[in-house]
């Protein structure tokens, strides 16, 4: 799979702070991307790069969980359907 990070900074300095790297796509895209595996058999899943060091906000760990949610919602989805 290739790597999809590829915002720029700006774009994506809006949404997290909390990530050592800079660039990647933005939660909405993310969400759009993980609702169109429904269907799929997704056995498993992980989520990198949050830091909240790096995010005195909270922002970051509030997408993250979201993200993963999200993941686990797909999961679920095609394991009991």
């Amino acid at each position: 799979m290739r790597n999809t990070d590829c915002c720029d900074e700006e774009m994506n300095s809006k949404y997290s702070h909390g990530t050592p790297e800079i660039g990647g796509i933005m939660p909405i895209e993310a969400q759009r991307l993980i609702r169109g595996f429904r269907g799929l058999n997704i056995v498993g899943a992980d989520l990198v790069e949050v830091s909240p060091p790096f995010d005195p906000s909270g922002n970051t760990a509030l997408i993250a969980a979201t993200i993963m949610y999200e993941i686990l919602c797909i999961i679920a989805d095609a394991k009991y359907s």
